[in-house]
């Protein structure tokens, strides 16, 4: 069984829950940026919660089916024919699955009953967009292999709220809080979704953090959810493709539930923060 890529999509990639314990390698964690989506729509198709399913940013993504096949498309708001969004579907021999243009959120999941059966690297089926590893991005004409089904599916429906307009996402302080004059201005500030954010990291446009200190740090560690300040004072909050070190100083770190939340913010959209607890 294969799904040809009819038309890609803005960006479409595989992928899973990830390749954690490599970060001393120099190699990040990768995986679905919103994993809550990413499960679901597993979840829907029967499959186990990690197989491989498929990342599209901003939706216009078409699929051709060669043989009958379970999909379902979650994450972000857009049309879906056949069907729709949250519920497992049915496809024929021939069916296009057809993704719209996502009118709130900024990634849509599609899973298929078997999972996208690529080869695997480091342990991952996911698409690295830093790191290079990992299958490439998906283009026309290309044909996806789909593993052996499983389980059938156990569920015909799962909504999911509505998401946010403006997201307040949760931090923990630190760990360079005091490289700030003024650290608290993270949590009183509202800030927009710039234009060059990626899966790397989410840029921010807002009023700049100002130093209290001079200089800059040598590389360290960092994970998803790190909130760097450069020296714009512009904060960068790092994503599902984020390096696993940094040379600015982290004044916060977003709890991992939230990266959900933040997987699904759009250009120009506004995001704050608040205290973890």
């Amino acid at each position: 069984m294969k799904l040809e890529v009819v038309r890609p999509g803005f960006t479409t990639t595989v992928q899973d829950l990830g390749r954690p314990g490599h970060a001393a390698l120099g190699v990040g964690r990768s995986g679905a940026a919103d994993r809550a989506s990413f499960r679901l729509a597993n979840r829907l198709v029967g499959n186990p919660a990690d197989a491989a399913a498929l990342e599209v940013t901003l939706g216009g993504l078409v699929l051709r089916a060669s043989a009958v096949t379970t999909v379902a498309v979650t994450g972000a708001l857009c049309p879906v024919s056949p069907g729709g969004m949250n519920a497992p579907m049915t496809l024929w021999p021939g069916d296009e699955l057809v993704l719209g243009t996502a009118s709130h959120g900024l990634r849509c999941y599609v899973a298929v009953r078997g999972g996208i059966d690529v080869t695997p690297v480091l342990g991952s089926r996911s698409t690295d967009t830093l790191g290079k590893l990992g299958p490439p991005p998906l283009a026309a004409g290309m044909l996806l292999p789909v593993g052996t089904p499983g389980a059938f599916p156990v569920a015909d429906l799962a909504p999911r709220a509505a998401l946010p307009a403006a997201p307040v996402l949760r931090v923990t302080p630190g760990p360079r809080r005091d490289w700030f004059t003024s650290p608290d201005d993270l949590l009183s500030t509202v800030y927009t979704v710039s234009p060059d954010s990626d899966r790397v990291g989410i840029r921010l446009t807002g009023p700049p953090l100002s130093r209290a200190r001079e200089g800059e740090l040598p590389s360290e560690a960092c994970v998803p959810g790190s909130v760097q300040v450069p020296p714009s004072g512009r904060p960068i909050l790092f994503h599902a493709d984020s390096p696993t070190t940094g040379g600015y100083p982290v004044i916060a770190v977003v709890e991992e539930d939230d990266l959900d939340v933040a997987a699904q913010l759009r250009l120009g959209q506004t995001v704050s923060f608040r205290p973890a607890s």
